[in-house]
């Protein structure tokens, strides 16, 4: 269901539930935690997700869901929101890889992933106006945030799906690729990531973080990035960046 593979300091996450649009239970959850926390472990320099079929996830496996019964704090809060907690917080550049539906949980992993590149095919929305339930995994704050009130509240009640040129056009992800290309560019980018300081990359990581969770004013945020900045300086990446720039050469980064 969930494999794992690193290779040149890239960590591969492949959903493979292809059957049913990859859409996860709560083993799938747990599984793809873990996977998270075996390439943390293995201290690889990027990451990416993706999903193998016709889509990348279409959200939770309701299948042999009773809404009688169904513990949805327990699953929202216990297991899908520590998940996504971890994708954000993971120490490296994450990528992920947007086709077809993109939908409830599947849109959660793309919101705690660093950079999205999506699909022209892809399909971007709120489905749960037909199930008589409510977007869920961050959807409502990026789709407010990215697109503002009227057009998040149209998405909701119409239950209309967005392709993935119109989503990156509204500003919702990175870049929107056709769809035989989307795979390998996003493992191109993630690459040359691990190639790079990410270091310092981790640095902005952090910083986008900080600034998008407490709000951080203008001059708040300057002085975050001159803390940052100033750690840096004590970094291999950093002095030889500074060095291959003076000598004229291609820098060699090692992520320290």
């Amino acid at each position: 269901m969930i494999d794992l593979t690193i290779a040149e300091d890239v960590a591969h996450i492949t959903l493979r539930a292809p059957a049913k649009l990859n859409a996860l239970d709560e083993q799938a959850l747990h599984g793809l935690d873990s996977a998270y926390s075996e390439a943390e472990a293995a201290g690889v320099r990027a990451l990416v997700l993706r999903g193998e079929g016709r889509a990348f996830c279409a959200g939770r496996d309701i299948s042999d869901v009773d809404p009688r019964d169904d513990d949805v704090i327990g699953f929202l809060g216990g297991v899908v929101t520590p998940l996504l907690q971890r994708m954000s917080r993971f120490p490296a550049p994450t990528f992920a890889v947007a086709h077809g539906a993109c939908l409830g949980v599947g849109l959660g992993l793309l919101i705690a992933t660093d950079v999205v590149y999506v699909a022209e095919s892809a399909k971007i929305g709120s489905p749960f106006a037909a199930l008589g339930a409510t977007l869920d995994s961050g959807g409502h704050a990026l789709f407010l945030d990215r697109l503002g009130a009227h057009k998040t509240l149209d998405l909701i009640y119409t239950g209309r799906l967005m392709t993935g040129t119109e989503a990156v056009a509204s500003g919702l992800f990175s870049r929107v690729f056709p769809d035989d290309l989307v795979v390998q560019a996003t493992t191109d980018a993630a690459t040359a990531a691990a190639r790079g300081a990410t270091a310092a990359f981790l640095a902005s990581k952090q910083l986008v973080a900080r600034i998008r969770d407490e709000r951080l004013a203008l001059w708040d945020s300057i002085d975050v990035e001159n803390a940052a900045q100033a750690a840096l300086c004590d970094t291999d990446d950093y002095r030889e960046g500074f060095a291959a720039f003076q000598e004229k050469r291609k820098p060699e980064f090692r992520g320290r």
